[in-house]
């Protein structure tokens, strides 16, 4: 079972900026696995930000686009996030997730970090 865990939520004003960080899993998973950012927000459905497949290539959430990068370093088995920018809208559980493939669903994503809350207030 692969273990994940984020680090680096917290409070910030509109236009403000955050580093989400995701460590854990094996080193392989790094080089050949996809790995991406979900939040989710109460009472909605869990949703992707951000996804960086292996070949290195990314796709971003609409919403997000121009404002979030994601990257990883596969020597530090870290995943990042970088938010800048931030809005209220943008208020949610951060999690970071893994898998052989990039899916589009949060259902097609087996490893999973616990989470980790970032509040934008305007």
């Amino acid at each position: 079972e692969i273990r994940l865990a984020e680090s680096g939520g917290g409070s910030v004003q509109a236009g403000g900026s955050l580093r989400l960080s995701c460590a854990g899993g094996p080193r392989y998973m790094y080089s050949v696995y996809c790995m991406a950012w979900f939040r989710q927000a109460p009472g909605k459905e869990r949703e992707e930000v951000a996804s960086l497949e292996s070949n290195g290539a990314t796709r971003y959430a609409d919403s997000v686009k121009g404002r979030f990068t994601i990257s990883k370093d596969n020597t530090k088995r870290t995943l990042y996030l970088q938010m800048n920018n931030l809005k209220p809208e943008d208020t949610a559980t951060y999690f970071c997730a893994a898998e052989s493939s990039c899916g589009r669903r949060w259902t097609d994503f087996g490893a999973w970090g616990q989470g980790t809350q970032v509040t934008v207030s305007a």
